[in-house]
């Protein structure tokens, strides 16, 4: 399928200077996949299946390889800040697109916290304060990725590389220093639960893996998208799956039978191999990885929502900053707030992350439902990136029946959505679609 009829305009001097570089980009991506749950979710997979975990790790990062290589394809062929919405808008049309473009806009107000607070309650473990630290912690940690944001992608995408490095530095260390201590016998039994065991613990480590579609609203911001893009999704692939097996396979191996019990594996394996305080290591490794995530998901989605709010998604006033090279300061703003307000009910009723959790799961299959059914349309069929569409599309089908009833969220949204567009003034005027650049 051709997309369509108006130009996307070409990187400016400006942008091809300081936009984002490859580096920057695949920073980006780790932080946005490589996130808070292999704090904890390597345990709780062999607490289900044992070290048969390992073999339902290994199943994701096979199958996330398609799902991240379909976005990259889009997102070098329409690198505009509407991202997924862009594309589905191309294979779909406007109502699609809002749908989508809602889906993702509005989960980040319940994710951004469900996260702050998974590292607040870290760090209130290790300094102590109970609840008024954990939430102080989260606060803190919207502050400094609205900061960032604010002051421009590039300086977004430095912090990013910084905060990546560092993470990846932890995580090695944590493998490497703890190896001594592994273990080939505690491989045995391989499937205490049985073979079928695999199965949900795959479904409860679909989280790790989300993220491959938050920096496609960034396309426009490379140097070179078409180039750069897939380049820095397929470093990140490789990056993210082969430090997710090794934790995985370390926790596994070092803990033994204890690893299912375990609250801070990856803070276990640092104690093991370097010493220290298990809480103090806990909560360093919990705010490095929550804040990389915050930070690479904040840029997303403030490019989304003027991007939004340009093709009359969203209101008006928050397009400005939707083309390539600007700061969508308005977008962010409206983000932030959300994310603030969201964070202080959470605090004031007392509830629950997990809620938040599951929510935000439920919206992003939407997202990547509508994205890869976009991509079966508008890639050429019979290429590489056609067939990437394909193994991802079942991938996604996998995922839909594991989110189950949370799925009820994004109909909510869905809903919303039409109705802001039957009662805007600016859902009747056409809008622009996004022409594919040629790739070749």
């Amino acid at each position: 399928m051709t997309a369509s009829t108006a130009q996307t305009p070409t990187p400016t001097a400006h942008a091809q200077r300081h936009g984002l570089t490859v580096v920057q980009g695949a920073a980006l991506y780790v932080g946005a996949v490589l996130g808070t749950g292999v704090i904890a979710l390597p345990a709780l997979a062999a607490q289900i299946a044992g070290p048969a975990s390992l073999l339902a790790w290994l199943a994701l990062v096979i199958l996330s390889a398609p799902l991240a290589g379909t976005f990259a394809a889009l997102g070098a062929r329409y690198p505009d800040a509407g991202g997924v919405a862009t594309y589905v808008r191309n294979a779909f049309g406007p109502r699609a697109s809002a749908i989508v473009g809602w889906c993702f806009y509005f989960a980040i107000p319940a994710g951004n916290p469900a996260a702050a607070m998974f590292a607040g309650a870290y760090v209130a473990q290790a300094i102590g304060g109970g609840t008024h630290t954990a939430f102080l912690t989260g606060a803190a940690l919207l502050a400094i990725v609205t900061v960032a944001n604010a002051l421009g992608v590039t300086v977004s995408g430095r912090v990013q590389v910084v905060l990546s490095a560092l993470l990846v530095a932890l995580l090695l260390a944590a493998v490497a220093s703890s190896a001594p201590h592994a273990h080939a016998a505690n491989l045995h039994p391989f499937a205490p639960h049985g073979w079928s065991a695999i199965v949900p613990a795959a479904a409860l480590l679909v989280w790790s893996f989300a993220g491959w579609e938050a920096i496609t609203h960034l396309a426009g911001e490379f140097r070179h998208p078409a180039r750069d893009l897939p380049l820095a999704s397929g470093i990140a692939v490789v990056v993210v799956g082969a430090l997710y097996l090794a934790v995985a396979a370390a926790i596994v191996l070092v803990l033994g039978p204890a690893a299912g019990s375990s609250n801070a594996p990856l803070a276990e394996l640092l104690v093991l191999g370097i010493g220290g305080k298990i809480h103090v290591v806990a909560a360093a490794a919990a705010l490095l990885l929550t804040l990389g995530t915050m930070n690479a998901y904040f840029a997303g989605a403030a490019k989304l929502g003027a991007a939004l709010a340009r093709d009359g998604a969203l209101p008006a006033w928050l397009a400005a900053g939707s083309h390539a090279g600007d700061v969508p300061r308005r977008s962010l703003a409206a983000i932030s707030t959300m994310s603030a307000v969201a964070l202080a009910a959470v605090a004031l009723l007392g509830v629950d992350a997990k809620p938040l959790v599951m929510l935000t799961t439920g919206s992003f299959v939407t997202v990547y439902a509508l994205g890869t059914a976009a991509a079966l349309r508008l890639l050429p069929r019979g290429s590489i990136a056609h067939r990437c569409a394909q193994c991802a599309m079942a991938a996604v089908a996998v995922l839909a029946i594991a989110t189950g009833w949370f799925l009820l969220w994004p109909l909510v949204m869905s809903a919303c959505a039409l109705l802001y567009l039957h009662f805007n003034s600016h859902s009747s005027k056409p809008q622009p679609q996004v022409e594919s650049r040629d790739c070749a």
